[in-house]
């Protein structure tokens, strides 16, 4: 499973709004955010249209004309980092902002937090901080990492604890991970959704990672194109986090589509907006007709009419397989960027002139947290591997602690969900 985690800057709104793309990003993403060649330059026809400031957001611009992602990579062992430095985008990034080890974590995340990730962890923040003082207006961080293993959970946890302290502003609290969201995104969900939706019968990681490229493609495409109805990275939390620890996320996209069904469909508004909401469209392995939705984010790009989105927004209201919880109101935010979405060239998904995007908050996520909760339960009764952990720095005491937050975690979502209001408040759509 893979996290997505956003750290927004609270105390107010900057003219600038710059991010900190992101560390440990798939370096297959970037085909997917922007229409730079390999080399960082601007393809000629576009350098001589209107120049966009929002292109800035993600990327910083050099002397000689050529741009430079606001990201850094990292691993604890070099061999993914060698390969983005041999590839063919080698010419995009900026030699030191990827930074690799001499050796891997071992799929331990006591090696990755306290003993070869903390060798690495401050070269790292000191790469982040020379991004952050090129930023004009710092919004916050975009970190990508896997919950598993050694280096994606514990050097990536390590790292949000230290950039919770580097930059209080940007991370008002510290409860549950040091974020203030958390959009989860479940390997075993988007191989589903690979076999399902695109007939690809063994998914690679480059077609998972594709298709999550979509995803993050369209929640930051507000940040990076001009449009009326744009949706800012500070409002998924002033609309979708009821309660600071109540902040993980589900996600889904539509439509997700080959290019050979895509001649046959007509992918309306209604339609794409329906597949949302499905629960085969969850990039997360739970059913969301289980439990109950709090807040919906719903990012629409391309050829999309406010019309069309309301009547969309009434007739998923009307449907009794999407339960909202009664003490709040029934809250939509919609947002609505008329650039079209682009795809990977040569990729898996089909162009098309219309897709939504959505980060929901839903009860139903206390699933993904049921079935860590049982597999660790499994383990740690037989004491499996825990030597390796305490002999890597960490004590016992630390899985039991662990282990009774996220049960606290369950807790909360089902009280959540099982909370009622004395009066119903009116049905809301925020545009």
């Amino acid at each position: 499973m893979r996290g997505v985690h956003l750290d927004p800057h609270r105390p107010g709104r900057h003219p600038g709004r710059e991010r900190v793309l992101g560390t440990l990003l798939p370096r297959a993403r970037h085909p997917v955010l922007c229409s730079l060649q390999p080399d960082g330059q601007m393809p000629g026809d576009k350098t001589a249209g209107h120049h966009d400031d929002a292109f800035s957001t993600f990327f910083s611009q050099t002397g000689g004309g050529k741009h430079s992602p606001r990201a850094i990579f990292l691993d604890l062992e070099p061999t993914v980092i060698d390969e983005i430095r041999t590839g063919h985008y080698r010419q995009l990034f900026h030699p030191e902002q990827l930074i690799s080890g001499k050796e891997d974590a071992a799929n331990n995340f006591a090696r990755g937090h306290y003993t070869v990730g903390k060798e690495i962890v401050d070269l790292c923040l000191d790469r982040i901080r020379k991004l952050a003082d090129n930023c004009c207006g710092l919004q916050g961080f975009l970190v990508f990492n896997a919950v598993g293993g050694g280096t994606g959970s514990g050097l990536g946890s390590l790292l949000l604890e230290r950039l919770s302290v580097d930059y209080v502003c940007l991370s008002t609290h510290a409860l549950l991970e040091h974020t203030d969201v958390s959009i989860l995104l479940d390997n075993e969900a988007i191989y589903d959704i690979c076999r399902r939706s695109l007939d690809i019968e063994r998914p690679t990681y480059t077609n998972l990672n594709r298709l999550v490229s979509q995803v993050i493609s369209s929640l930051t495409s507000s940040l990076r194109f001009d449009g009326a109805l744009n949706v800012d990275v500070t409002e998924f939390q002033t609309n979708l986090v009821p309660y600071p620890r109540i902040h993980f996320m589900l996600s889904s996209y539509a439509p997700v589509i080959s290019a050979a069904k895509a001649f046959h469909e007509q992918l309306s508004v209604p339609e794409i907006t329906n597949s949302a909401f499905e629960p085969a469209s969850m990039m997360a392995k739970c059913d969301p007709r289980h439990g109950k939705y709090m807040a919906c984010c719903l990012m629409y790009r391309g050829d999309v009419v406010p019309k069309d989105v309301n009547a969309a927004v009434a007739t998923i209201k009307t449907k009794r397989t999407i339960q909202f919880v009664d003490w709040c109101p029934t809250g939509f935010k919609c947002g609505i960027n008329y650039q079209a979405p682009t795809v990977v060239p040569g990729g898996d998904l089909a162009k098309v002139q219309r897709a939504v995007s959505m980060i929901s908050n839903s009860t139903s996520v206390v699933e993904v947290f049921s079935r860590i909760d049982h597999k660790f339960d499994l383990m740690y009764a037989k004491r499996a591997f825990v030597h390796w952990y305490v002999g890597e720095g960490m004590e016992e005491g630390e899985f039991s602690e662990a282990r009774e937050d996220l049960a606290a975690l369950e807790k909360d979502y089902e009280e959540v969900g099982a909370e009622g209001g004395d009066d119903e408040g009116d049905e809301d759509e925020d545009y």
